[in-house]
C-alpha cells in the first residue's frame, strides 16, 4: 500500500487552503489594506456571484447559517404559537431557532436510507397551527422537495430550505427541470461553517430567496431592523458577513463544482469498498438530487461502534456520529408530546450511524488506508 504522508482529518483545511494559497492570501491581504471590513465591495461581489452561481434573484449574507433560519422565520412574521415542522434527525441548530422564537417545534422522523424528512409524516404533522415546514438536506443531498413544495400549496405553507450541508446540489423535478439546493422553498438557508462544502475561515450563512419582499424583509432585519441608517421600520438584529470572509468564500465558490467532484470520489470508493459487506450499509443516493457528501455515513448491523471507533483511532483513522442523540430525546427539547420509541428511523440511526472522514483532498492512497481499516475490523 501507498505511503500515507500526512495525518487524516474528517475535514482536511489546512491541504484544502494549500492548493488556493497564495489567492486566499492576496484576496485577505487587500481587504485589510482597503480597510473595508464590513459591508465592503468583497461581500457585495461575493452576493453577485452566489446569486449567479445558484440561479436566484436574492442572496443575503448573514453571520451564520443559524441566523440565517432565525431571520427567515422572523422575516415570514412568524408568531409564538405558529407550528413549524422539521426533521427529528439533524444538528440541533435547525429546531432551536424554532424554539428560541417561541414557536413550536413539530418534529418528524426520516427516510432510513436517505437520511431526508419523510413526507407522510409530514403531512400528518399538519395541523390548523402548522405555518411552516424546514426540510433539512441531511449529508449533502435534497429532500423531496417537489413533495413538500405540493403538500406547502395545498396547506398555505412557508417552506424553508436549511441547506447548510447542500449547498451545490441539484434537485430534477418531475418534468426534468432542475433547481438548486435552497432555491426551490420561499427561503433557503446555509452555513459556512469551515468544514461546510462551502466553508470560509470563521462564521458566515445567507440567505436566498426568489421573493423580493421577503427579501427585502431580511435584509432590513439583518442590519438592525433598517433600510436607511438610523431608521428602524422592524424589530431586526445584527448579523453581518464580514468582508475578509466574503473574500475568502468568493476564491472557494469558484472551487466548489470541483470540491463536490472530489467528494463523489471518495464516496464513490468508499461505496466499491463496502459493497455486499451486511455489516454496513452504505449511503442511499436520491434519485431526484444529486449528492455533494458534506458526510460519508455508514449505518452499522451487529456492530459495537465504540469499539469499532476505538480500533480505527488506533490506527489514526477519526471517525463521527452525527447525530448520537434524537432532537426529542435532548434535554432541551423534552415535550410531553414524544416518548421514546415514536421516531423509530430516527432513534435507529442515531443508534447504529458512523462517518467516515470526507472531504476533497482526499487521495486513493489514503481512501485505500481507510477501507482497509474498516473492512479489518468488520471482518475480524
Amino acid at each position: 500500500m501507498e505511503q500515507i504522508t500526512r495525518k487524516i482529518q474528517m475535514v482536511d483545511l489546512v491541504a484544502q487552503y494549500e492548493k488556493i494559497q497564495p489567492e486566499i492570501d492576496a484576496a485577505v491581504l487587500s481587504v485589510i489594506r482597503s480597510s473595508a471590513y464590513i459591508n465592503g465591495p468583497e461581500v457585495k461581489a461575493f452576493q453577485a456571484e452566489l446569486e449567479t452561481y445558484l440561479g436566484v434573484k436574492h442572496v443575503i449574507p448573514c453571520a451564520n447559517g443559524t441566523d440565517a433560519l432565525q431571520i427567515a422565520m422572523m422575516a415570514m412574521g412568524l408568531k409564538p404559537g405558529d407550528e413549524v415542522i422539521t426533521a427529528d434527525f439533524t444538528y440541533v441548530a435547525t429546531a432551536e431557532v424554532i424554539a428560541l422564537l417561541g414557536l413550536t417545534p413539530v418534529l418528524v422522523d426520516v427516510n432510513p436510507g436517505t437520511f431526508d424528512i419523510n413526507i407522510a409524516a409530514i403531512e400528518k404533522a399538519i395541523t390548523p397551527n402548522t405555518k411552516a415546514i424546514v426540510p433539512v438536506h441531511l449529508f449533502g443531498q435534497c429532500a423531496d422537495m417537489e413533495s413538500i413544495m405540493a403538500l406547502a400549496k395545498k396547506h398555505n405553507l412557508f417552506v424553508i430550505e436549511d441547506t447548510a450541508q447542500a449547498i451545490g446540489a441539484d434537485y430534477t423535478f418531475a418534468d426534468s427541470t432542475k433547481k438548486k439546493a435552497g432555491t426551490i422553498g420561499h427561503v433557503g438557508c446555509t452555513s459556512f461553517f469551515p468544514s461546510k462544502n462551502l466553508g470560509c475561515y470563521g462564521d458566515g450563512g445567507a440567505m436566498y430567496t426568489n421573493d423580493d419582499e421577503l427579501a427585502k424583509a431580511m435584509r432590513m432585519i439583518a442590519y438592525h431592523g433598517q433600510s436607511v441608517l438610523y431608521y428602524h421600520d422592524t424589530i431586526g438584529v445584527n448579523s453581518r458577513l464580514d468582508s475578509i470572509q466574503a473574500a475568502i468564500l468568493r476564491i472557494k465558490l469558484r472551487q466548489l463544482d470541483g470540491y463536490a467532484a472530489g467528494r463523489n470520489f471518495a464516496a464513490d470508493y468508499y461505496d466499491k469498498a463496502f459493497a455486499g459487506n451486511a455489516k454496513v450499509t452504505t449511503p442511499a443516493r436520491a434519485k431526484n438530487s444529486t449528492h455533494v457528501f458534506h458526510q460519508y455515513t455508514l449505518q452499522l448491523h451487529g456492530v459495537d461502534r465504540q469499539e469499532m471507533r476505538d480500533y480505527l483511532q488506533a490506527k489514526n483513522i477519526p471517525s463521527m456520529i452525527y447525530y448520537p442523540v434524537p432532537l426529542h430525546l435532548q434535554k432541551a427539547y423534552r415535550d410531553d408530546r414524544y416518548k421514546e420509541g415514536d421516531f423509530p428511523v430516527t432513534e435507529q440511526l442515531c443508534a447504529s450511524v458512523l462517518s467516515l472522514p470526507m472531504h476533497s483532498e482526499l487521495d486513493e492512497a489514503t481512501l485505500a488506508y481507510i477501507t482497509e481499516g474498516v473492512l479489518s475490523f468488520l471482518n475480524k
